[in-house]
């Protein structure tokens, strides 16, 4: 008895340490496969689910003096394990849910989202873990789970929070979530052209231009292709055709605007609805899309700006089921509109964007900063800066509407994708049944007409749409072209490839050139390296990168000019120059030496951060150390105290005997660069010498991270810690900056090459961190870098900044130059939530903040969680929305200030001859201003003076009138 019980406890015991253990992608991927030929899918069972709460067999209903129960399926064991396991929910049913779990405000929706996807998943994957089970009668019960659905949204839009803060999720939701039967026949229409494609590859042209541009001539297509194809097609293929041709007829059936007005029982006699009833009085029969869709465009706009003003939870459902069918009525409708003349399409990308905007893709102040430069299509004539301006305006208004769909969505679908990789088509999904496709076609249309006015076109293969590429920087490239169309942290990058990224790693290794759908921001770490290095970058949409995808594996040029425009073509296209200009005799030519002439190692004392200034970078300690002092003495009340571990007392640990050696760890390093140019002297191929470095490297690395620190060194740390900082080591917590003498040089930044550890309380994790950023220097990447673009690489020495935490509530950089203007009066501004953002590449709020006066909305701050330091340590994660700016007006003028400050005395203060602009990297607590470093922002002028780029930049003249009445 007494063993019986003992294995029972253990049974118990195993399986609540396997529901608390996370499950692997791969063992759900297995799961999936199971359940997609299971004839119960993720159900185990049917039951009647009882008002008092009891549960009853599936032919014994609840009796009637308990009252109506439901019918519906109960999940598999696995299935509930994995929720509490993963937070993963497969095949939902609303019935049996609680709203606020629902909802999942705490995983910022994640459950929501995850009925979305799997709603996508089933149309495009034969019902997917359905794939049998929906025909398991009892299930799930449609007419329960639309009561739910319209008691979900009685409970949720009765919060103004939830609609001012998720307006987007809230809307889309309405397409998955079932509350009066609609079908969401678009997605449905894509999902089954998806399908076809998949099972029958001619029919992949018809598949882009449904998904691309669709029109109601392609049912006509459609047909003629089953024509054209019929002894070819299989009775399975002829079926799903048909399904295709009955579902694209309803989507394409006229949508009755009268019973859209009908429908709204709730509106009657209020202020939206006085606006929908003339709306609708005037264009019930309206067959002028010119007109038609304006005056749709204004109503969706309207519906957003009014609705919480509305306060009845349902009249706000018939509000937003209203915009919905407003948006499928322009998205149906837009493509017929076809204006001949310049003036006609301005006007149509203005009332696109309107919709877009009501749609929820963009913000309300967003739209405000939009809106302002789009309004042009009145004037009788506009100069092509005019043009160029509007349609940089316009472009961004796309780009921001994708990213509202990847800032939403892109979390949940990467972990789907794991184990699940269909489901990475849900982003492009969204974005393409979205009124943003319409925008961007009229949008590509007006970079056309601008392109041969100006004579600046892209050349990128054969690809359409080109004008949505834009250079960001110049520079020029060969190499294997390599197109990623998904996640890029698990990518092994080479320097001599180029890259087409949907969002780059943030700890991006050398590579010849890059183009990204997520460009993050313009003063990213790999921004800035790309820019110094005359590596060329690119910003392109994403369906670019899917046309560019056939390339993939091939050799090719790749060019950006210095005005932006960017060529893309086939080895075998190049020219002559273009060849020239990749000999070895030019490319080494750009390496540069450090100096380490004035470099003193015999400073073996702790330093005050107030006792260092900008004449001691590259003496003492690295720029960062060397350039926070000067701000310490010019902005006193601005900048933390700090202590900085010179490069000497690095130098005399490196001295030390190292571990499992019979040489010091300086030693070792040297004698690896002896061996490796030993190793070059025999010709050896130079992969094979950089193959023996690295391993180096890394015994190298690991023993200076086991390295035993000096007593007395220890002893200082101790005493001048508490001394500088106020608090003994382990009660406050600090930053750990890495600070080498190989970074911020003249021709080389070095941004982000080495490691910074944020918010370290612990004592002895303080210690161990200065262990791990003296290694730094040493990684895979810090190496390749230097090894790359520095003739002594091996010279590198790293001091150690040490600053207390500031918990910013937004931080960023300023960079004292128009990057995208190009005006040197200008400032760029890029911002994030929380702490480090902007630097590591998200996709933060920037500004071109111009002298002139005003600022404009580069793009707006698109990432879903941001840092937060709490006293304990460590780093947070918190939620955020995108329904408020992250900068207000009084910090933008008090960057202008610091700006205009740092300008006219900070060349006085270091006796400088430096002309150029300054990066300077900053945060906002409680509305204060900190500083935090201040550096050089170098840019590569090899690429900036470039003959050939030169050559490929046409001389255009911005003051030429074009008048609106122009044919395009």
């Amino acid at each position: 008895m007494k063993k019986i019980l003992f294995c029972t406890i253990i049974s118990v015991f195993i399986c609540t340490l396997a529901v608390a253990q996370k499950v692997s992608d791969k063992q759900i991927t297995e799961q999936v496969a199971l359940y997609k030929n299971d004839i119960r899918g993720p159900y185990k069972d049917i039951r009647w689910f009882c008002t008092d709460g009891s549960i009853r067999q599936p032919k014994d209903p609840c009796p009637k003096e308990i009252g109506p129960g439901v019918q519906h399926a109960r999940y598999k064991d696995a299935v509930v394990n994995l929720g509490k396991s993963n937070h993963i929910f497969l095949g939902q049913i609303l019935a049996f849910t609680d709203k606020k779990e629902f909802w999942d405000a705490e995983h910022n929706h994640s459950r929501l989202k995850q009925y979305q996807l799997e709603k996508y998943l089933r149309s495009v994957d034969d019902g997917w873990i359905l794939r049998k089970g929906q025909f398991y009668r009892g299930s799930v019960q449609a007419e329960d789970e639309e009561a739910w659905g319209i008691d979900f949204y009685k409970w949720l839009l009765a919060k103004d929070e939830v609609i001012s803060q998720n307006f987007y999720l809230v809307r889309q939701s309405l397409k998955a979530i079932p509350h009066k039967g609609d079908d969401n026949l678009a997605q449905l229409m894509r999902s089954q052209s998806k399908v076809i494609s998949d099972l029958y590859e001619p029919f992949m042209d018809l598949r882009v231009k449904i998904h691309g541009q669709p029109e109601f001539g392609d049912i006509e297509r459609v047909i003629a292709f089953q024509n054209i194809n019929a002894s070819k097609l299989t009775p399975d293929l002829n079926t799903k055709i048909k399904e295709l041709v009955s579902t694209m007829t309803k989507f394409y059936q006229p949508i009755d605007i009268k019973s859209l007005w009908e429908k709204a029982t709730l509106l009657k006699n209020t202020p939206l609805g006085e606006i929908i009833s003339d709306y609708v009085s005037k264009n019930y029969n309206s067959t002028d899309v010119s007109k038609l869709v304006p005056a749709t465009a204004e109503v969706i706009l309207q519906i957003r700006e009014g609705i919480l003003a509305e306060k009845r939870p349902l009249a706000r459902l018939q509000l937003l089921d209203i915009s919905l069918k407003l948006e499928e009525l322009i998205f149906k409708s837009s493509p017929n509109w076809q204006p001949a003349e310049l003036h006609g399409l301005l006007e149509k990308i203005c009332y696109l964007g309107m919709a877009t905007a009501g749609s929820g893709y963009i913000e309300l102040n967003e739209w405000e900063q939009i809106n302002s430069g789009i309004q042009a299509y009145h004037n009788p004539t506009m100069t092509l800066a005019e043009l160029n301006s509007l349609l940089e305006t316009a472009r961004r208004e796309v780009e921001w509407s994708a990213s509202m769909v990847k800032a939403n969505y892109e979390d949940i679908v990467n972990e789907y994708t794991a184990f699940e990789p269909k489901a990475y088509g849900f982003i492009d999904d969204r974005i393409r049944g979205s009124i943003a496709l319409n925008l961007g076609e009229s949008v590509g249309q007006l970079g056309d007409f601008i392109a041969k006015e100006s004579s600046l076109s892209n050349k990128v293969m054969d690809i359409p749409n080109q004008s949505a590429m834009r250079g960001l920087n110049p520079g020029y490239a060969y190499g294997e072209l390599v197109v990623i169309d998904g996640t890029s942290d698990d990518i092994e990058v080479s320097s001599d490839k180029i890259y087409i990224f949907q969002r780059p790693p943030s700890d991006l290794k050398p590579v010849a050139g890059i183009a990204t759908v997520s460009e993050g921001n313009m003063v990213s770490h790999v921004q800035l390296l790309a820019r110094n290095l005359g590596i060329p970058n690119a910003a392109l949409s994403d369906q670019n990168l899917q046309s560019l995808k056939k390339f993939d594996g091939q050799k090719v040029f790749y060019a950006v000019s210095n005005k932006g425009n960017v060529i893309l073509k086939l080895e075998r296209e190049m020219t002559g120059e273009e060849r020239s200009l990749f000999s070895k005799k030019e490319r080494s030519a750009e390496k540069i030496a450090v100096p380490i002439e004035q470099i003193r190692l015999d400073e073996t004392n702790i330093l005050n951060l107030r006792s260092v200034d900008a004449s001691d970078s590259g003496k003492l300690c690295g720029p960062k150390a060397a350039n926070l002092g000067q701000l310490k003495k010019m902005f006193p009340d601005k900048v933390v105290e700090g202590l900085v571990i010179p490069f000497g007392i690095f130098r005399v640990h490196m001295d030390q005997i190292m571990d499992g050696q019979t040489v010091s760890y300086w030693k070792f390093l040297n004698n690896m660069f002896k061996e490796a140019d030993r190793m070059r002297s025999e010709n050896i191929l130079e992969a094979e010498v950089e193959n023996y470095q690295l391993r180096q490297l890394e015994t190298l690395r690991n023993a200076i991270k086991k390295m035993e620190l000096q007593p007395q060194f220890v002893e200082q740390l101790d005493k001048d810690f508490q001394f500088i900082l106020g608090k003994k080591m382990g009660e406050i917590p600090v930053f750990l900056r890495s600070d080498t003498n190989m970074e911020d040089l003249k021709d080389f930044s070095g941004a982000g090459l080495n490691l910074t550890l944020f918010n370290v309380v612990d004592r002895e994790k303080i210690l161990q961190g200065i262990k791990d950023v003296w290694a730094s220097p040493y990684t895979e990447r810090s190496f390749k870098w230097r090894q790359k673009y520095l003739l002594n690489p091996e010279n590198v020495f790293p001091s150690i900044l040490v600053i207390p935490s500031v918990d910013v509530e937004y931080s960023g950089v300023m960079i004292t130059k128009g990057i995208s203007s190009g005006n040197d009066k200008d400032l760029t501004i890029a911002f994030s939530r929380g702490a480090g953002g902007a630097v590591d590449g998200q996709s933060a709020e920037s500004y071109l903040v111009k002298a002139s006066g005003g600022e404009e909305l580069l793009a707006p701050a698109r990432e879903p969680y941001h840092n937060t330091l709490p006293i304990t340590g460590g780093t947070g994660k918190k939620q955020v929305t995108f329904e408020n700016t992250i900068l207000n007006r009084q910090n933008i003028k008090e960057i202008r200030e610091l700006a205009k400050t740092i300008r006219e005395t900070l060349p006085k203060a270091t006796n400088s001859d430096y002309k150029g602009a300054y990066d300077v990297e900053m945060g906002f607590q409680n509305n204060k201003l900190w500083l935090f470093q201040i550096r050089p922002f170098v840019e590569n002028k090899k690429a900036l003076s470039s003959g050939y780029l030169e050559s490929i930049t046409p001389k255009i003249d911005t003051t030429k009138k074009i008048a609106l009445s122009n044919k395009i």
